[in-house]
């Protein structure tokens, strides 16, 4: 029997993956309490501020200097997939539009033709911790539609669906299916531009999370080119097939056949990553992708002159108070609000 494990690769800060994927990032972050102005109430001494990925006591500040995150930066030519699993994100972008989301919720945006935009970590929580986890992963946009308008979608976590399935033992598979669709659910529509949008394209993107000896049978994906890797980031280890990979490994799978998989000892949290690929050129510098490097240089050339549209706010890192809950505004002046 020939095993569904065709590569296995080591997870690093950021993860291998593959068309029609560009990158992906976990962040988990064990933040202290926070200041009155959400800062971390704990020293930064010791820390490269503004560029620190240390990790120094368990928590990062990125590119933040008082609060922790991505202060005001560009994009072109993709889209953002930042999903949320403890903690909290101010986001605000260069259309106007902001938000504060988290604890389950994923904000999917289109940078399209161009937009810059904020993401910051508030610690809102005074006498306790703030711990932070999200994935962001970054989706390609085909070349007819990489320079479409800028757009972001909510996925709430109360609209996001959640399979969980038992097995003859009584042990447990939870599955968040964030894009996608599984086992008769389907995911909240992504933007109407995205690769993810069409039907042909089989993009599913899924958090598993698998009781200690957990068995589940991953279904097979549709499309005939679809391609699939399974991204084990917690836990002991997983089965899958006949190939055992511990946490901390990825695994490029055979996505046109029903797949076994096997929780270790302690259990095992996964995400799924899957899609046709887009089979055109891709060209990246930092922020942009584009398909040629002329329209690299071209793209440069925009954000120098135009600014994607500006910044409407009045500091590099917008946020909200402490009490703000969470809630999106639109570029249109429409609101959403959660508890």
């Amino acid at each position: 029997m020939t095993s569904p494990v065709k590569q296995t690769f080591p997870l690093g800060a950021q993860w291998p993956t593959i068309d029609p994927f560009l990158f992906v990032a976990h962040h988990n972050d064990d933040y202290p309490e926070g200041r009155e102005d959400l800062s971390p109430a704990a020293s930064l001494s010791g820390r490269d501020i503004g560029q620190d990925f240390s990790a120094k006591d368990g928590w990062s500040m990125y590119h933040g200097s008082k609060v922790p995150g991505f202060p005001q930066h560009p994009h072109r030519g993709f889209e953002t997939i930042t999903h949320l699993r403890r903690g909290l994100c101010d986001h605000a972008d260069s259309l106007g539009a902001t938000a504060r989301f988290g604890h389950g919720d994923t904000q999917w945006m289109t940078a399209g033709a161009g937009v810059q935009h904020a993401e910051m970590f508030p610690l809102v929580n005074r006498d306790i911790g703030n711990p932070l986890e999200l994935f962001q992963v970054w989706l390609n946009l085909t070349a007819v539609d990489k320079m479409v308008d800028p757009y972001f979608t909510m996925l709430w976590s109360d609209i996001t669906p959640r399979h969980i399935a038992k097995d003859s033992d009584g042990r447990l598979t939870e599955i968040t299916i964030i894009a996608g669709a599984l086992a008769g659910h389907e995911a909240p529509a992504p933007p109407p531009n995205s690769w993810a949008a069409r039907a042909e394209a089989d993009v599913a993107v899924w958090h598993i999370r698998m009781d200690a000896g957990a068995e589940w049978s991953m279904p097979a994906a549709h499309g005939d080119d679809t391609r699939r890797v399974i991204y084990a980031f917690d836990g002991s280890s997983v089965k899958i097939g006949d190939q055992t990979i511990d946490a901390g490994t990825g695994a490029l799978t055979d996505a046109s056949v029903d797949v076994a998989l096997r929780a270790g000892l302690d259990g095992v949290e996964l995400m799924v990553l899957q899609g046709c690929p887009i089979g055109e050129p891709v060209a990246q510098y930092g922020p942009f992708v584009m398909n040629t490097d002329d329209e690299i240089q071209q793209t440069m050339a925009d954000y120098q002159r135009t600014r994607f549209g500006g910044w409407p706010w009045p500091t590099p890192t917008p946020g909200h108070g402490r009490d703000a809950g969470r809630f999106a505004i639109h570029a249109d002046g429409r609101r959403e609000n959660r508890h």
